[in-house]
């Protein structure tokens, strides 16, 4: 579903949703020790940490390049991003959790206010992403919102596995 088909109210739901990701995972990791915060998920899945750091990186260097791309060349071919393969080679679990709360705060908030200002003529613009096909403009804040909801997802199991209750980890939208 391509976000020019939502009503307006559901476009207004949407766009609540991906403003309040970076308050739901400051809250979800406050009072996380660092040695917990560096703690892996089952089967090796990323700590919170290497959450944080994953999605600040994303936001900026997977749709934050894709919206603007998208927004000012024809038929853009976008690359993937190897979120896997950077996390690994940046080293995330060694970083600094608050830092990359706060990287995933602002290029967050850059993106949303970018979302905001694109003129109706322009959501139809489209692209083609590798791995992924064809995609417009319009796909974007769907996109960020099912890729916010694999890691509320992860995060919830995370915090299952180390015995953390989940309440506190309520729904971001």
């Amino acid at each position: 579903m391509q976000y020019t088909r939502l009503r307006a109210v559901e476009q207004s739901v949407l766009m609540s949703s991906l403003a309040r990701m970076p308050q739901w995972l400051r809250e979800t990791c406050a009072g996380l020790s660092s040695e917990l915060a560096r703690t892996p998920g089952p089967a090796d899945a990323f700590s919170p940490v290497e959450q944080v750091w994953h999605l600040a990186d994303l936001e900026r260097e997977g749709f934050g390049l894709r919206i603007r791309r998208l927004q000012q060349e024809h038929n853009p071919l976008l690359p993937d991003f190897d979120g896997t393969r950077i996390a690994r080679e940046r080293n995330y679990r060694a970083l600094s959790l608050e830092v990359g709360l706060r990287a995933f705060a602002a290029a967050r908030a850059e993106n949303l206010a970018t979302l905001a200002a694109v003129p109706a003529a322009n959501w139809v613009r489209e692209g083609t992403q590798v791995g992924v096909g064809p995609v417009s403009l319009c796909d974007m804040p769907l996109f960020l919102h099912q890729h916010d909801a694999s890691h509320v997802a992860e995060i919830r199991e995370w915090r299952r596995h180390v015995g953390m209750d989940t309440l506190g980890a309520g729904d971001i939208g």
